[in-house]
């Protein structure tokens, strides 16, 4: 019997092809949300394919310790979508201002707020109306005032250049087309010696061009991540200085196969392909003063 092979291509690959991609990631999103605010569907949302979800779900599951989590609104841990903890990693500060990129129900937002005090900011940045009701539902449940919820693209920051201490994220960026201007933007709104202090998806090995181009992986947040090579690059070629990659969470066969079949691959046969080739990571770097 001849052995089937998947053609690999390595990263970064192109968006998928169709409907723009910010709207679908935006359609998405928004039905999260709804689905959150009617309090309907699982305990816990799940951006990483429509079969992984809860507990079960390998990037956004157990992220938030239970002093985290019972700090803030039971809703905005029911949305949270990203793939680690940045505010427990960016080292934040009482008085700095901080913007969290793709806020979604605003859980990083709210504990950055918590971090910096009621002499910091803490913004929040998503371009979906229903992730911004939710997040500014949580806010008025949580009674923080030094909290302000954006509404706009990752792509074009609605803020002044020089504006921002720090910016986070959580498993953002790598939903982004165009991951050069992202970067680039953030550069534009930090201070001078500011920070850039993001949890994301990278890639470690290239893996089957199906996966790549695969629309559902694509908004579940593993098909556009960064080779970590790539993200090393992009950071320094926007000029970011001091840039490090720490793999916070590896991502094995057994993980991918809930990915795969919920967006109709044949799991059996792909997930050993990309087993451990998928991982978390906490990615810093410094604006030079």
């Amino acid at each position: 019997m001849s052995e089937t092979r998947h053609p690999v291509t390595s990263p970064p690959t192109p968006a998928p092809t169709g409907a723009p991609l910010a709207e679908t990631v935006q359609e998405k999103y928004g039905a999260i949300a709804r689905q959150v605010a009617a309090d309907v569907g699982a305990d816990k949302a799940s951006c990483c394919g429509p079969s992984c979800c809860g507990g079960a779900d390998p990037v956004s599951g157990n992220l938030y310790s239970d002093r985290e989590a019972a700090g803030v609104p039971a809703d905005a841990v029911k949305a949270s979508l990203g793939c680690g903890n940045p505010t427990a990693l960016a080292d934040l500060r009482p008085g700095e201002t901080v913007l969290d990129l793709g806020s979604g129900g605003g859980i990083d937002v709210l504990l950055s707020a918590k971090r910096v005090g009621p002499t910091g900011k803490a913004y929040g940045l998503d371009m979906t109306d229903d992730m911004l009701a939710l997040a500014r539902r949580n806010q008025r449940e949580a009674g923080l005032a030094n909290v302000e919820f954006l509404k706009g693209q990752i792509e074009a920051i609605p803020l002044p250049a020089g504006s921002v201490d720090v910016i986070i994220s959580n498993c953002v960026i790598n939903l982004s087309g165009d991951k050069d201007r992202v970067l680039a933007e953030a550069f534009r709104v930090l201070k001078p010696g500011g920070r850039f202090a993001v949890s994301d998806v990278v890639s470690r090995r290239p893996v089957p061009a199906e996966i790549r181009r695969s629309v559902e992986l694509w908004i579940g947040c593993v098909a556009g991540a960064l080779d970590e090579s790539d993200y090393r690059a992009k950071l320094a070629r926007t000029g970011f200085t001091d840039i490090d990659v720490e793999i916070t969470r590896e991502y094995r066969a057994e993980d991918a196969r809930a990915f795969l079949a919920g967006a109709g691959f044949d799991a059996d046969a792909l997930a050993p392909t990309v087993d451990r080739a998928f991982a978390s990571a906490f990615i810093r770097a410094r604006k030079p003063q």
